[in-house]
């Protein structure tokens, strides 16, 4: 269970080829307006010798956050919310943990605070920190570093200069995520 934990804590905190149609890209929002999506996908943690993946369905807007993560078989392993001042982490055993943010919350759980804060804009591939970027020849991030953490960009969804990301890769010491989006839906 603490293998689920951590996977939550850090993408909270912190493959396959989609296509992706032309008229989506020719409609889509420029990277830098985006605020509030849906996705899913795959996710794969590293702590060390312990190793955890799972699915992850992930709606974030400017004032929320729900992720769940899932088993194998779509069995709900763990949910995490956060909103309106509160960050709850409801595990499929039962165990409930609450901080005011999700920052807070990962200390709580972990014993450490993590750059939670920063993820929703990590995903879409923007800076959330001001920390050092690394562009590729479309213009997008190839490479971020930020709050001790080194996230590369190894795939968008297709060669357009606002394709969003598709595969992910976040380190930080003997910690690795990687995240792998299967679907994305970008909410108004």
């Amino acid at each position: 269970m603490l293998r689920v934990l951590l996977a939550v804590a850090l993408l909270a905190l912190t493959a396959g080829c989609a296509t992706v149609d032309r008229a989506v890209l020719e409609s889509r929002p420029l990277r830098e307006t985006i605020d509030a999506f849906r996705i899913e996908g795959r996710i794969a943690v590293r702590h060390g010798d312990e190793r955890f993946s799972a699915s992850i369905a992930w709606r974030h807007d400017a004032q929320s956050d729900e992720i769940v993560v899932s088993g194998p078989l779509g069995q709900g392993l763990a949910r995490l919310t956060a909103g309106g001042g509160t960050a709850l982490l409801e595990t499929s055993d039962q165990k409930r943990y609450s901080a005011a943010d999700l920052d807070g919350l990962s200390e709580q759980v972990f014993g450490t605070r993590l750059p939670v804060a920063g993820l929703g804009r990590w995903v879409i591939g923007r800076a959330a920190f001001g920390g050092a970027a690394k562009l590729d020849g479309a213009g997008r991030l190839a490479g971020l570093s930020e709050q001790g953490w080194v996230i590369e960009y190894l795939r968008y969804e297709s060669e357009a200069p606002d394709a969003l990301p598709e595969l992910l890769l976040a380190r930080r010491g003997d910690v690795e995520v990687r995240l792998k989006i299967d679907t994305w839906d970008l909410l108004k």
